[in-house]
């Protein structure tokens, strides 16, 4: 097998690996890229298992990387959030748009939320990598110590460390499955659609936190939204501005991150679009967060919206 193909083969695997540990799809592809250039550099023919020497070097350039961008996020303006991964739900689903889709039982062993990944902002470099390589992708301690250039011991306690910190954190609990998510959703949307602040408050947990990402771009508010009578008003307020600009507001049920989310577009003539994903940390039949990712260069890769797939106005 040549150099191009033995990596090619693995480069998925790799994109998985250096998105969960970064947060970042562009910083991700980044990564990699610079693995396949190290790989070239050391040739194929001397690597006896090149998928875990691939997961090695792609650990270590996110480890930089992680520890680079804690010093890049402390002048962010306002909260960062990670970059979305977006895909569409099956057809048009039902009347309402949210529909069950017989894939809903089917879920990787390798995916991670959307809040978890919020989270796990909190965890150090190596506590990250840790736990991503051995939580999320099986790999022994002893090629974990080699990443992190430790001990099995130490790779180990990393690992708990980091599960122990991710555990104490509500918005990290599994996240609830597919149908549950629907029904959340839609009782959500419907009461934000009319201003219904006691259904809001009916599906908010008491706790509740909205977070919105504007990268100092867009506006967005500066610190989390927590409470659910708070949050309830925030979204209430956000839909009032947009009727009195005489926007449009369409909304369409995708996947954010495996788990069901919202991509929304308000059109005005009076001011520019607004675009944003949202996605919901959702347990015991409540959300508990709700991330908005308005941050233009964050959402490049999102598919755009269409009056065909939105939810009826």
């Amino acid at each position: 097998m040549d150099s191009v193909s033995g990596f090619e083969v693995h480069r998925s695997h790799l994109d998985g690996v250096a998105y969960r540990m970064l947060g970042s799809r562009a910083d991700a592809e980044d990564a990699v890229q610079e693995a396949w250039l190290r790989y070239c550099a050391a040739g194929p023919e001397g690597i006896d298992d090149t998928r875990a020497w691939l997961t090695t070097v792609t650990a270590r350039i996110c480890l930089d990387l992680l520890r680079s961008a804690r010093v890049r996020r402390e002048a962010y303006v306002g909260p960062w959030l990670p970059e979305p991964v977006v895909s569409r739900l099956p057809g048009p689903g039902g009347p309402a748009g949210f529909a069950p889709d017989p894939a809903d039982a089917v879920t990787r062993a390798d995916e991670i939320s959307y809040a978890l990944l919020v989270v796990m902002e909190r965890l150090t470099p190596e506590q990250r990598v840790a736990f991503v390589l051995h939580d999320v992708f099986a790999v022994p301690f002893d090629e974990i110590a080699v990443a992190l250039d430790t001990t099995h011991a130490a790779a180990r306690q990393l690992a708990s460390r980091a599960r122990r910190a991710l555990a104490a954190h509500d918005l990290s609990h599994r996240p609830a499955d597919r149908a549950e998510q629907r029904r959340v959703v839609a009782a959500f949307v419907a009461a934000a659609r009319a201003g219904d602040l006691d259904g809001l408050l009916a599906v908010l947990a008491p706790g509740a936190v909205a977070i919105g990402d504007g990268g100092g771009v867009v506006p967005a508010g500066r610190r989390p939204i927590v409470g659910a009578l708070p949050v309830a008003r925030f979204f209430i307020g956000l839909l009032r501005r947009a009727a009195a600009q005489a926007a449009t507001v369409l909304v369409e049920p995708v996947l954010v991150n495996g788990d069901l989310g919202l991509l929304v577009e308000m059109r005005s003539r009076e001011v520019a679009s607004l675009r944003l994903t949202m996605a919901f940390a959702v347990a015991d039949g409540r959300i508990t967060g709700i991330f908005d990712q308005l941050n233009p260069a964050k959402l490049a890769g999102v598919p755009a919206l269409t009056d065909q797939r939105a939810l009826p106005r």
